[in-house]
């Protein structure tokens, strides 16, 4: 996956060169719809008490600002991982005054064990990769995530067109195998969300080692308009 990863980590570095330090700089396309994201990723966290948090594929910090804007009552100490260079430097520029609770890292792995790990957007773009490799990549990331998260994580994927219509930048699944994989491979208690308001869905992956949350009905996408 070395020729993998590296077509991802240059895709990046050139997108924030292009943009800065903006949703379009990590290939979302405006603040509203990547603030939804958030949300539906942070509804696998329990804000009523501390708790530690890794970004995997953190760009330049988005979710940090994020969470200081709707939770800023919380204790919350923050790891970011990103695969690009350029996109790390760019989030150490970003939030240097907060030394103590936020840091950033460099990687393809999450460097330590928190309690939640979550993912935006670094499952979608597939770059014209084959499928099954794309596939094989996802899993390597979904198994990191769960092995380096005490409470679970979460991960969020594009769906396909109402027509079959296929892309071959971007990956686009149905939520199926990725429960089945969560489920059968990791042990993981999963919630799917769906029908937020973009054509994608939300994974949440509670460890077995935690109580399971009470299991929500599976709501079928409406037609959203956003990607």
């Amino acid at each position: 996956m070395r020729a993998l990863r590296a077509q991802v980590r240059s895709y990046y570095s050139g997108k924030i060169a292009r943009h800065g330090p903006t949703p379009l700089g990590v290939d979302w396309p405006n603040t509203v719809s990547q603030h939804l994201r958030f949300v539906q990723l942070l509804k696998l966290c329990d804000f009523t008490k501390p708790f530690s948090l890794t970004d995997f594929g953190c760009g330049y910090g988005a979710l940090l600002e994020f969470l200081a804007m709707r939770h800023a009552d919380c204790p919350i100490r923050y790891c970011g991982i990103d695969i690009s260079p350029a996109m790390v430097a760019a989030a150490r520029r970003r939030w240097s005054d907060r030394p103590d609770d936020a840091t950033f890292a460099v990687g393809s792995r999450c460097p330590d064990v928190t309690d939640y790990v979550l993912t935006s957007g670094t499952l979608n773009v597939r770059l014209g990769r084959p499928v099954r490799e794309w596939k094989d990549y996802v899993e390597t990331i979904l198994a990191d995530l769960q092995r380096s998260s005490r409470i679970g994580f979460a991960a969020n994927f594009m769906l396909p067109h109402d027509k079959g219509r296929t892309e071959n930048v971007l990956y686009r699944t149905r939520p199926q195998p990725w429960i089945d994989f969560c489920q059968k491979r990791l042990g993981g208690e999963v919630e799917l969300l769906a029908d937020y308001g973009l054509r994608e869905f939300t994974l949440l992956v509670r460890s077995p080692r935690t109580p399971p949350a009470p299991k929500a009905a599976v709501r079928r996408p409406s037609r959203p308009s956003r990607r």
